[in-house]
């Protein structure tokens, strides 16, 4: 991992975790390209309608805070989770669909 990475995620672990745990969520970083951080919402915000205004607001606004030189702008990477892969499996096997 280099060291923006490092410090990036160091602020995610401070900033930004946190509060996506508490709604059961996670954060992941997919990769850092000419300063946009791009991020997988994983969990309970893989997915959920809210993802977009929550980078705005917490992942974003926090990193732009902090790293200024490092991250200019934060996007989503739209991703299905292993998790929620393996719930829909669980359902169709259950209802034989």
């Amino acid at each position: 991992m280099t060291e923006e990475l490092r410090k990036i995620e160091a602020v995610l672990d401070e900033k930004v975790r946190p509060a996506l745990r508490a709604h059961g969520g996670e954060i992941e970083i997919d990769r850092l390209e000419d300063g946009v951080l791009y991020v997988k919402l994983l969990g309970q915000c893989a997915g959920c309608p809210s993802a977009d205004l929550t980078n705005e607001t917490i992942v974003e606004a926090e990193l732009v805070k902090a790293l200024p030189e490092l991250v200019r702008r934060a996007a989503v990477v739209q991703t299905v989770s292993d998790e929620l892969w393996e719930q829909a499996k669980k359902l169709l096997r259950e209802h034989h669909l």
